[in-house]
């Protein structure tokens, strides 16, 4: 039986992957204004709002999987699909939360508004069309993290108009994101598929052999692009410094950690969770955050 009641409307906006949305402080440590409280708040802020745009494609996602995710022996006990939260219902509150996130962006900046509707509209073309599709649903994802990426830069701009949207920024966030992506359907392949499940219509057209070598290559391209930023002559000349190349072994040990939890232990399904329950992944990620912060703030 069908209710409207705030947990199951939170459990629909899946808080536990918000954390996708860190991205949108990148824009704050790169451009050297990690002290500055306006623009810290404005980077929170656009966080918020796409945490807010995040839960709004979740529930658009399970309205439209709902039949599918009813017969998953998981997904069945999500909200939607168990009947706690009527379809209708549903369906309100994702446009009540859509047009008040959008609402909330302009007031940030009308490019940032613009990036928001964007994210918005390729996560409908996701749940769609794009998922069905080997290979476009992994770069689907990937394209959607690079808005984020664009995001932590235009929230700023409203306010700071001098900060400038690094082409490596964009690079590296599509790279890791691609690696992410093609981790998370070896994982679904290797167990969620092997087990009967239902599962999503793209991960019949993959196989071990081409996600191994997606993702050995998206590994070592992403950490060659982001070993190139650091030296680059443009981030040297704008950080006054070299010693962004003391981050590498940070994003090499995450990386690298991933990786040993994707072969050795068969993990990687849910990116997110592993960030949450990690510690060796958590330890890097604090150690690359502390060491970039040191090096961009010492060298301002």
């Amino acid at each position: 039986m069908s209710d409207f009641g705030l947990i199951p409307v939170i459990q629909s906006l899946r808080p536990r992957q918000w954390t996708k949305n860190l991205i949108l402080f990148a824009g704050l440590i790169f451009s050297q204004h990690t002290t500055d409280a306006a623009l810290f708040w404005r980077a929170t802020a656009g966080g918020l709002l796409f945490c807010l745009l995040s839960g709004v494609v979740y529930i658009f996602n399970d309205i439209k999987d709902v039949e599918h995710d009813r017969r998953h022996p998981v997904k069945r006990e999500r909200p939607i699909a168990s009947g706690r939260l009527a379809v209708r219902t549903a369906e309100i509150v994702a446009l009540a939360l859509a047009l008040v996130a959008l609402g909330g962006a302009l007031l940030l900046g009308l490019r940032f508004a613009v990036i928001a509707a964007l994210f918005l509209l390729l996560n409908v073309a996701y749940t769609h069309v794009l998922k069905r599709l080997v290979i476009l649903d992994v770069v689907g994802i990937a394209i959607g993290f690079v808005l984020r990426a664009v995001a932590s830069v235009e929230v700023l701009r409203g306010a700071a108009e001098h900060i400038p949207l690094s082409n490596w920024l964009i690079l590296c966030t599509f790279l890791l994101a691609l690696f992410l992506g093609f981790a998370k359907r070896r994982a679904e392949y290797m167990h969620v598929l092997p087990a009967g499940l239902e599962t999503r219509p793209s991960l019949r057209f993959y196989n071990e052999l081409t996600l191994n070598l997606l993702i050995g290559g998206t590994f070592a391209l992403t950490i060659t692009a982001y070993t190139l930023y650091t030296v680059s002559a443009g981030t040297v000349a704008q950080f006054n410094t070299w010693r962004l190349a003391l981050t590498v072994p940070f994003v090499v040990w995450g990386l690298g950690r991933y990786l040993v939890l994707i072969f050795k232990d068969g993990q990687g399904g849910r990116p997110h969770e592993v960030l949450l329950t990690d510690i060796w992944i958590q330890m890097a990620v604090l150690g690359w955050i502390v060491t970039a912060c040191l090096v961009i703030g010492l060298h301002k």
